[in-house]
């Protein structure tokens, strides 16, 4: 089997359709065919199965994608280091995140990056959720994550510094005066918008674990499938919400509300193989602009 066969099958099942994969790949239709079915051959058995709705993976083919897809993606990333490494003018970075931190932290960070490097051009991929991130780092999608440390991760892991997490509500909310950081117990009673994205903290939702600390049961007004979501739904009063500082910024009648003692989250860059050229380069300017405050330890109440 070739890396183009497997190039070929990857644009298929993206594409869920042979002929859009073609016109991606600037080939025939008959040429990615005849690869397609030179590959199935050489691994034993069909790989794709023609649905109504399009292309889809046979069983075979699902335990094969994920090494045509590292396979593939590893081979865009080795070009890349090695013309970083060489100086080579131009070029692509390929930069994975949370959505709320791509939203938040990463802009001012991509627009000093254009000004400095304004031949590499930046890919950004959003994923909602730290496991959907580890899962597309593990099979090549980007050269470096930005995001909360991934446990038992077999490559660099460089900390960037401590996500600081505030209670964001309305300006007009009493809590927005206070000039003290808040204790757990004050909250109790008090109504909160909850993010379906929140992180799971010994077997239970990050806030209702950490409510149980304070000694209550927090009262759910409003889910959202989005933390931006759950911020501007705060400030309008419906109910308090824990999210990253950065989330409040450029929201019109936000307050950021303090605890005690704080929240905080490790946020951190890492990568499949050893940093060097661009990808060093990027690592850094995170680390200046992302979280300027250094890299502080995480609170005990960080999610």
């Amino acid at each position: 089997m070739s890396l183009r066969q497997m190039e070929y099958l990857v644009a298929v099942v993206e594409e869920e359709s042979f002929t859009r994969a073609a016109d991606l790949l600037n080939v025939t239709q008959s040429a990615l065919s005849h690869q397609i079915k030179a590959l199935e051959r050489d691994v034993g058995g069909p790989l794709l199965e023609r649905r109504p709705r399009g292309i889809g993976l046979t069983p075979m083919g699902r335990a094969f994608l994920p090494h045509a897809e590292l396979a593939v993606r590893s081979a865009e990333q080795a070009r890349r280091a090695a013309k970083a490494a060489a100086g080579a003018a131009g070029g692509e970075l390929h930069i994975a995140s949370l959505h709320a931190l791509a939203v938040g932290v990463l802009p001012p960070v991509f627009a000093r990056w254009r000004r400095a490097f304004p031949a590499v051009r930046l890919h950004l991929h959003e994923y909602a959720t730290t496991e959907e991130l580890r899962d597309h780092m593990e099979r090549g999608v980007a050269d470096i994550a930005v995001g909360p440390r991934p446990e038992a991760w077999h490559g660099p892991v460089v900390s960037l510094g401590a996500e600081e997490i505030m209670l964001i509500t309305s300006a007009d909310d009493p809590l927005a005066a206070r000039t003290e950081p808040l204790a757990l117990p004050e909250l109790a009673g008090r109504d909160w918008v909850r993010c379906a994205l929140e992180p799971i903290v010994q077997g239970k939702r990050w806030l209702d674990w950490v409510c149980e600390q304070g000694g209550f049961v927090p009262r759910t007004a409003v889910w959202t499938e989005h933390t931006s979501t759950a911020v501007r739904m705060a400030v309008c009063g419906l109910g308090l919400v824990a999210a990253p500082v950065h989330m409040a910024r450029d929201v019109p009648g936000a307050a950021t509300v303090p605890v005690d003692p704080p929240w905080r989250r490790e946020q951190t860059a890492f990568a499949r193989v050893e940093l060097t050229g661009t990808t060093a380069a990027f690592v850094e300017l995170c680390r200046e602009l992302a979280f300027p405050a250094g890299a502080g330890r995480p609170g005990p109440h960080a999610p």
